[in-house]
């Protein structure tokens, strides 16, 4: 998947992309290359206390206040990448712009 984001790494060298897909096989205990991007994670086996964990690690990565139906609104990689890029993007930086 090349993905259009064009975030900052939430960790020093690893952009967003590849910081969920690590997080989401982290839960899911299998390598996040055999996870695809368009396949709802249910389908993987992510169960509601994984999918309120992950909701945790987004608020305390960022900053966010997230609805802990989050990843059943937005139940990919793919869509929930969609969601954090718009949210992201609205976030003001500490010049007052938006993250880019």
């Amino acid at each position: 998947m090349t993905a259009p984001y064009r975030l900052p790494a939430v960790t020093p060298g690893v952009p967003l992309p590849e910081w969920l897909s690590a997080r989401v096989a982290m839960y899911l205990r299998r390598p996040a290359i055999s996870i695809q991007p368009t396949v709802p994670l249910a389908e993987y086996g992510m169960d509601s206390v994984q999918a309120l964990s992950l909701c945790g690690d987004l608020e305390e990565e960022f900053g966010l206040d997230v609805e802990p139906t989050l990843l059943w609104d937005y139940p990919t990689i793919e869509s929930l990448l969609g969601y954090l890029g718009q949210v992201l993007a609205d976030l003001p930086t500490a010049a007052g712009e938006g993250v880019r």
